[in-house]
Parts: structure tokens; sequence; C-alpha cells
């Protein structure tokens, strides 16, 4: 696992207190999300659609500490949109590590050489740099040639002046998994401090929508992934137990409100990837007014295919904190290759009516939704 001892020992008090406290729900991270604007038009993109008055909106840094400290959450991941084109960036940041939070600044990296130098390297702070994979790979995921080359010597640069690095790679159909593992081997040998990896969620506003990994698929990609890497020392930025679920080995329904996120039109109900259900004016509100049961790979059918981090790593770390032997074992051997998988949860609306009779004759409850 590719995280600092001092960022874990903060996330773990954090975590212990949530629960010595009784919290029922409470947030990891802090998704937020300041602009919408960027600088490209990356296929698998549900933000680059909105019309140009949305995509010029700004959230202010007054607005950006005010959520932060809203929210409480010890982790912030700042995506976008690119976030490096605001131009209160730097001074967002230096906020946000004032308050001791650990910033995930995410950039596809085109602005951060010109840039680098409005930051000042901190425990704190982490470029999460978009890679998507090898040269080709990532630049057709990007729709843009030379995009890689770019991305790969910024980080290089980062890494030479201090920076803490990580990449964060999306994965989509038509993947390989012994060109996935060359690419994680690429990015150990870069000496990134260590890499997030998840199957691109289906936004309903991206531009194509036949590039999206779904069900069994993207679980036999990961067991592939997996078994080709039991012996290379990947450093992966993810709870053991989030492996093992996309490894099709955990049963787990999402965590929305774990990775919430506030972005130009208030706080995003419920989640980061669901665009057209709402927002709420605070976070209290959020918490309070989100109809959180209507929402879930068994619940809704926009959220059936998901499996990405910021919807199951909370998850993934909540059954860790109750079965902290399970995860141990699992941290242990790494995910399971092989052998079955648990079974695919089947949407309510897809579940059968209960069957009663009337006279003799059957017929099916309707119950109220």
């Amino acid at each position: 696992m590719g995280v600092p001892l001092r960022q874990q020992l903060a996330v773990g008090s954090y975590l212990l207190k949530q629960k010595l406290m009784g919290v029922k729900r409470y947030p990891l991270v802090l998704m937020l999300e300041p602009l919408f604007r960027c600088n490209l038009a990356c296929a698998g993109c549900g933000k680059i659609d909105y019309p140009e008055e949305i995509l010029d909106k700004r959230l202010s840094y007054e607005e950006c500490m005010q959520a932060v400290d809203e929210c409480g959450a010890p982790m912030v991941s700042i995506p976008g949109g690119e976030p490096l084109i605001h131009k209160d960036m730097p001074r967002i940041v230096e906020g946000l590590v004032a308050r001791k939070k650990f910033v995930y600044l995410c950039t596809n990296a085109l602005l951060l050489k010109k840039r680098i130098g409005d930051y000042k390297p901190s425990p704190y702070l982490t470029f999460s740099v978009h890679l998507d994979g090898l040269k080709d790979r990532h630049d057709t995921s990007v729709c843009q040639e030379g995009v890689f080359e770019r991305a790969v010597e910024a980080i290089q640069l980062a890494l030479s002046k201090g920076f803490r690095v990580t990449v964060n790679c999306t994965l989509f159909q038509g993947e390989n998994s012994e060109e996935v593992a060359e690419f994680l081997d690429y990015c150990m040998e870069l000496g990134v401090e260590g890499i997030t990896i998840a199957p691109g969620f289906s936004y309903e506003h991206a531009p194509k929508q036949d590039i999206f990994i779904r069900g069994r698929d993207v679980k036999e990609l990961f067991r592939d992934i997996f078994r080709i890497g039991k012996n290379r020392k990947w450093k992966l930025n993810h709870s053991s137990l989030y492996l093992d679920f996309l490894a099709g080995n955990q049963n787990y329904q999402c965590t929305p409100w774990g990775n919430p996120t506030r972005n130009v039109f208030g706080w995003q109900k419920p989640c980061y990837l669901l665009a057209d259900e709402g927002n709420a004016a605070t976070f209290k509100e959020l918490l309070e007014t989100t109809p959180w049961d209507k929402y879930g790979n068994s619940s809704n059918p926009k959220c059936a295919s998901c499996m990405a981090h910021c919807g199951y790593e909370a998850t993934a770390v909540e059954d860790m904190l109750k079965n902290p032997l399970k995860g141990m074992l699992v941290a242990l051997r790494g995910p399971k290759t092989d052998g079955e998988m648990v079974p695919e949860p089947m949407p309510e609306t897809a579940l059968p009516r209960p069957i009663a009779t009337i006279g003799g004759i059957p017929v099916r409850i309707e119950t109220a939704k």
C-alpha cells in the first residue's frame, strides 16, 4: 500500500474517533471539485458537456475552505475538470495544507511543468497524475496525442523537486491484463508513491458509451491483473479489501457519503458520479435529505455496474474495521484470483414479487415503493 505512515496514523485516528463517538455516516475523503473546465476532451468524461456558463464557474477560496471545515474529512481529493486551470488553486492548496488535510491534487499534468513553482512540497500534498496506461493506450483514452509523454515529464519533474506523486488510472473496454501489468511496472520504475486503479464509471453524459467495462468482465480483468502481479512490488493506493472486491471476492454495497462531493452546484447528491440527482446547500443537509436507500448496485439501475473506489473504498475500510483479521489475511496473501466469485447483486426491480393466493388462485402482491 503506497501511503506514508504519517497519513495512515492520521486517518486511522480519525476513523477510531468516529467509531467511539458512534457516528453512523461520516466522510473519509472530500471530493472538492472547484471547476468543470478542462483542457482535454476525454471520451469517458462526464463533465465536459456542460454549457459554457457552467464551465466558466469556479468555487472561490472561501467556498472551498468552508466546504472542508463543514465536512471534516481527513483527506481531500481535488478533481475536475482540470484543477490547475483554477487561478486560486495554489492558495486553496495552501489553505488545506495549513489545516493538515491530506490533499490529492488530480491533474492531467499538461500544466504542471508551467505551474509547479506555485506549490511547495509537503507531506500533506500529493500530485495525482491521470494516466490510463502506456503511451498509445493513454493518448487514445484522452483523445490527444503526446499527452502521455508530457505527463511523464511532469511526473519526473515533480519527483525531482521533492513532491509526493501518485498515478490515477482508469480502465476501459478492451484492456489487456498483460499491458496493464506492464504499465504498473512502468509506474513503479518512475518512482511514484502509489497507483489508484479502478474501472471507469459509465457516465450518462460521457461522449462515448461503448468504452466502459461492466459486470463480470471487470472482475475477470482484475483477477488476471492480480494473478500476474503476485510476485511484483506494485504499490496500489487502496485497502486490501477493495482490491479483493474488484476481483469478485467481496459483496459490497457502496458508501456514497464516504466520499461526498462539493462542486459549483453545491453538495452533489448522492455522490461524485451521479450528477442529475440534485444538490444540497450544506453538508449537513446532504446527509439528512439524501434518500441513501435509493442508491446502490442493487437499488438503482444507474449504479448497477459501478465498482469505483469513490463508492466502495469507504465500504471496504468499514469492513476492515469490523473484520480486521479478514483484512490482514487478504493484505498478506493478496486478492483471490481463482475459484467462485460472489454472486452479482440483483437489482430490486428485477426481484420477483411475492406470491399469495386468493381463492386458490396465485397472485402477485404489488408493494409500494
